[in-house]
C-alpha cells in the first residue's frame, strides 16, 4: 500500500509488530507465574500505587471489597486470566516483567521485518510512536529487550490506557494534541478494526496488519510492514 508519507506513525503492538502468541504464551504465564512475587516488591512505588487503585477498582468495577496482599494479588490473577485492560494490573506485569527481560528468561518478540522497517521510517524522518493497552514500561521493555535488539532509541513518544481507550476517539485527538502533529498527517497501524475506525474518526490514516490468525476487516490493509510503502 503507498500512501502520503505521513510525519508520524503511532503503531500498536500485539498482532503488529509482536505475535500475540508472545504475549499470551509467554509474557502473561510468566506474569502469573511470578505474580506471588509481588508481596516482595510492594513498598515499590509502581506496585504500591497499583495495589492501592486495585482496592478501588475491585469495589467500583466488580463490587468486591478487597483489603490484604493476598486478596489484591488474587484479583490481580483474576483480572489477568480474563485478560482485562486494567491500569494496575498493565502496571504491575511491567514490573515483573522487567525482572525477566533483565535477568534474559524473556525477550521481547518483534516480526522479522519490523526493525528494518522502523529504522527505514526514523531515518526518513518520521516520528515514530507507540500506543498499546501494555503499559509504557511494558512497551520499552519489549522494544528494549527484543529479539532484533533495543529498539527504544528510535521511538520518541508511548502513550498506554492512562491517556484512554484505544477504541474511543478522544483517545487519538489528544494523542494527536499532545504530539503537536495534526491527525492527517498520523498514520495508526493496528490489527483490530475498532480501535482502526476510533483513529480514522478523529482524522488519522490508517492500516491494518493482517498477521496470522487476523482476519482483514478494515478498509486499508498490510500483510506486513514491507507492503507500507509511502511517496
Amino acid at each position: 500500500m503507498i500512501l502520503k508519507q505521513p510525519a508520524f506513525i503511532l503503531t500498536d503492538i500485539e498482532g503488529t509488530t509482536t505475535s500475540i502468541s508472545f504475549v499470551a504464551d509467554e509474557l502473561f504465564p510468566y506474569f502469573r507465574n511470578n505474580i506471588h512475587d509481588l508481596t516482595l516488591l510492594k513498598h515499590h512505588p509502581v506496585v504500591e500505587q497499583a495495589f492501592i487503585e486495585t482496592i478501588h477498582l475491585a469495589l467500583e468495577v466488580d463490587n468486591e471489597t478487597i483489603s490484604t496482599d493476598e486478596e489484591i494479588i488474587r484479583k490481580l490473577h483474576q483480572w489477568s486470566v480474563e485478560d482485562r485492560k486494567i491500569t494496575p494490573l498493565k502496571a504491575v506485569q511491567g514490573v515483573l516483567w522487567e525482572k525477566g527481560y533483565k535477568d534474559g528468561t524473556l525477550k521481547g518478540h518483534v516480526y522479522p521485518e519490523v526493525a528494518a522497517a522502523l529504522q527505514n521510517w526514523h531515518a526518513a524522518g518520521i516520528g515514530l510512536g507507540v500506543f498499546s493497552s501494555g503499559s509504557i514500561a511494558a512497551q520499552q521493555l519489549i522494544f528494549g529487550y527484543s529479539i532484533a535488539g533495543d529498539l527504544t532509541p528510535l521511538f520518541s513518544n508511548y502513550f498506554d490506557t492512562t491517556t484512554g481507550g484505544k477504541r474511543d476517539t478522544t483517545t487519538y485527538a489528544k494523542i494527536a494534541e499532545l504530539l503537536t502533529v495534526s491527525p492527517e498527517n498520523i498514520l495508526f497501524l493496528s490489527d483490530i478494526k475498532e480501535e482502526l475506525e476510533a483513529a480514522n474518526t478523529a482524522g488519522y490514516q490508517t492500516i491494518q496488519l493482517v498477521r496470522p490468525g487476523t482476519t482483514a476487516d478494515w478498509k486499508n490493509t498490510a500483510a506486513d510492514f514491507n507492503e507500507i510503502q509511502f511517496h
